[in-house]
C-alpha cells in the first residue's frame, strides 16, 4: 500500500508540472527521485532487519496482490512507454511503472518460492531486488533533473 501511495503522488506531481517550463519540473523530478532513493532504502533496511527476525510471508496473499498491481502497472507502464526518453519528469513516471511491473513480476515468482521452499528467504531477495530497482531508478532520475536544471541556468 506504501508503494502505491507513493505512485500516485509521483503521478499526482507529474501532472501538476506537466505543463511548466523544464526547470519547474526538473526540480519536482528531484523531489521524485528523492522519495524514490528513500523509499529504495527503507526497502533495504528493512530487508536486512527481516534476515534476522523475519517471518514466513503469506504466499497467497502474495500472489494475489502481485497479480492484481501487475494488471495495473503493466497497463500504466504501456501507456508511458513512448515518454520513456522524455524530460526527466516523463521518465521519472516510465521508471517508476516499468520497475513496479518488474516488482510485481519477481513478488509473484517470489510467493511461489516462498511456497515450494517454506522460507522467506525468496521474499527477501525479492525485496533486494527491488531497493536495488528503487534506487537505481532514483539515480537516473536525479542525474537527468540535475541536466536539465544546469542546461536552464546556461541558458
Amino acid at each position: 500500500s506504501l508503494d502505491f501511495l507513493g505512485d500516485a503522488g509521483n503521478y499526482l506531481i507529474s501532472l501538476l508540472v506537466l505543463s511548466m517550463a523544464l526547470h519547474h519540473r526538473a526540480r519536482a523530478s528531484l523531489l521524485k527521485g528523492a522519495t524514490m532513493a528513500a523509499f529504495g532504502t527503507w526497502v533495504l533496511l528493512t530487508t536486512l532487519y527481516q534476515f534476522w527476525a523475519g517471518s514466513l510471508p503469506n504466499y497467497h496473499e502474495m500472489s494475489i496482490v502481485g497479480v492484481l498491481a501487475l494488471l495495473a502497472n503493466v497497463t500504466a507502464a504501456a501507456l508511458l512507454y513512448t515518454f520513456r526518453e522524455g524530460d526527466s519528469n516523463m521518465r521519472g513516471v516510465w521508471i517508476c511503472s516499468r520497475n513496479d511491473a518488474i516488482g510485481n513480476l519477481l513478488v509473484i515468482a517470489a510467493a511461489g518460492g516462498v511456497y515450494l521452499t517454506g522460507s522467506n528467504l525468496p521474499d527477501l531477495l525479492v525485496a533486494l531486488a527491488l531497493s536495488a530497482l528503487a534506487l537505481k531508478g532514483a539515480s537516473t532520475i536525479i542525474r537527468q533533473a540535475r541536466q536539465e536544471l544546469r542546461a536552464t541556468t546556461d541558458a
